[in-house]
C-alpha cells in the first residue's frame, strides 16, 4: 500500500484504519501507534490531525456516519451496504462497551436523522415520536449485532434471511408508524 499523501488522504487513511481496528478490538485495546501503522503514517500525524484518543474516537464515529450515509445515497450492492453497517455498529458497540460516551463524542447522526426526520414531520416533534424512532432503531441494531444469538435462543436458526429481514422491517415499521401520545 502506498503511503497516503496530503491532508485528505492522510485523514481518510487514519479514520479508515481506526474504524477497522476499533471494530476488531475496540478503542481501548487499540493504540495510536496501531492506528498509524495500519494507516501507513507516522503516529505523530494521528495526534496532529485528531489530538487525543477521545477526539479520534469521536472523529471515527462521525466519519462512519457520514461515510455510511453517502454510501446509501449511492445505492450500493446489498452486501456492500451490509458490510458498512456491520462495521459501523461494531464500532459503536465496542466504543460503548469500552466506556466511551458515544453520544458526546459523535457530532452528527445522519443515519438516525434519515429515520427520525420523516417521523417528526408526520407525528410532530415530541417525546413519543423520538422514543418510537429509538425503539425501532434498537430492534434493527439488536438483530444486526446479536442475530446469531437471537436465532439460536429463540429456535429461529432455520428462518430464511429474507423472512427475517421482512419481519424486522415490519416490526420497525410498526414502531415508527403511529407513536403513542402521552
Amino acid at each position: 500500500m502506498a503511503c497516503p499523501r496530503g491532508r485528505e488522504e492522510v485523514t481518510d487513511a487514519i479514520l479508515a484504519a481506526a474504524a477497522d481496528l476499533f471494530a476488531e478490538r475496540g478503542p481501548t485495546a487499540t493504540s495510536i501507534r496501531d492506528v498509524a501503522a495500519r494507516a501507513g503514517v507516522n503516529h505523530g500525524l494521528v495526534y496532529r490531525h485528531f489530538g487525543t484518543k477521545d477526539q479520534l474516537v469521536g472523529a471515527v464515529l462521525t466519519w462512519l456516519g457520514s461515510h455510511f450515509s453517502a454510501l446509501i445515497a449511492s445505492s450500493p450492492e446489498p452486501a456492500v451496504a451490509q458490510a458498512a453497517i456491520d462495521r459501523h455498529l461494531r464500532v459503536i458497540a465496542r466504543v460503548s462497551l469500552d466506556g466511551f460516551p458515544v453520544g458526546e463524542l459523535q457530532s452528527t447522526f445522519p443515519n438516525v436523522a434519515r429515520i427520525l426526520e420523516p417521523m417528526l414531520r408526520r407525528h410532530g416533534d415530541n417525546r413519543e415520536t423520538r422514543l418510537a424512532a429509538a425503539h425501532s432503531l434498537a430492534v434493527s441494531v439488536s438483530w444486526c449485532l446479536f442475530g446469531d444469538f437471537l436465532r439460536a435462543a429463540t429456535g429461529l436458526k432455520d428462518i430464511s434471511e429474507a423472512d427475517l429481514q421482512a419481519s424486522i422491517l415490519a416490526v420497525a415499521g410498526t414502531l415508527c408508524a403511529a407513536p403513542g401520545r402521552g
